[in-house]
């Protein structure tokens, strides 16, 4: 049995300040925005297997794209886009959209091993896809999450109205006009841009501890939509920061040390709300 050692680390001020650790921290408050924002979504949708199946739906673009040489995020980024659309289309009611998300979650899943079968560096970047490697994320990254937070900033600027009475009350929207349709569509296409950020963080297999339950705490500890959002970014940047604080301390991967922290805050909101019903 091989030995593990979480002893700590005496010179974590030297990894804290490491250029690696300063792209990780800007990579932590990009995702941060956006999973807080459209983590609330997903939850007043009833979408929030959509979201987790997006991550897995990915999967065959990324090892696609080391196949063909190409950059992870941009064949995980274009299956994930491919995978909303066509749940957003099929999916008009909460039902259809659970078949639709199920069945091409199937079909994603059995592509990306085939996949990862065919090339043996497409084998050998499966545990970052699935895990994570938030410490490698590179400049130019940094450039695509900061980009992407500003076009979702702009969209809902636009579409935020409507998309939240549709989250809220899908029938009394759709009987006062709201294009349900579009939303769904809306919704999904902008939910795959966030998993495609926040997957480099903690992986396909973890992504539910960035996008759901900061939000899911969120609920419980906001009133409303617009502070849920907020209070749900802000446990997600500290969940990513203490993880990665934690992480230069010593010896754990940092996407389990997110997961964590992301993790004991629900279940501490959860403990809260409980005694405060009593």
């Amino acid at each position: 049995m091989s030995h593990i050692d979480f002893s700590f680390d005496p010179n974590w001020m030297d990894t804290l300040t490491a250029p690696f650790m300063t792209n990780a921290f800007l990579a932590g408050l990009c995702i941060a925005f956006a999973a807080g924002v459209m983590g609330y979504f997903t939850i007043a949708r009833h979408s929030t297997f959509a979201a987790h199946a997006l991550a897995h739906i990915g999967l065959p673009g990324a090892t696609g794209a080391v196949l063909l040489g190409l950059p992870v995020s941009l064949g995980l980024g274009a299956f994930a886009l491919g995978g909303a659309l066509v749940i957003g289309a099929l999916g008009k009611r909460v039902s259809e959209r659970e078949i639709a998300t199920g069945t091409v979650l199937a079909f994603a899943t059995g592509l990306g091993l085939f996949f990862a079968r065919l090339s043996s560096s497409a084998s050998q970047q499966m545990q970052s896809i699935l895990f994570g490697s938030i410490l490698t994320i590179t400049d130019a990254q940094i450039v695509g999450f900061a980009i992407f937070d500003a076009v979702l900033l702009a969209v809902l600027a636009v579409i935020y109205r409507p998309l939240l009475f549709s989250s809220l009350d899908e029938q009394v929207a759709q009987a006062k006009g709201v294009p349900i349709g579009w939303m769904n569509v809306a919704f999904m296409a902008i939910m795959a841009g966030v998993i495609t950020i926040a997957v480099p963080a903690v992986g396909t297999l973890l992504i539910f501890a960035l996008v759901i339950t900061p939000a899911a705490a969120a609920n419980i500890l906001a009133a409303s939509p617009l502070k849920a959002m907020v209070v749900s970014g802000v446990i997600c940047l500290v969940s990513i920061w203490g993880g990665l604080l934690l992480a230069s301390m010593f010896p754990a991967p940092p996407s389990f040390v997110i997961v964590t922290i992301s993790t004991l805050i629900w279940a501490g909101a959860r403990a809260f709300d409980a005694l405060r019903r009593r």
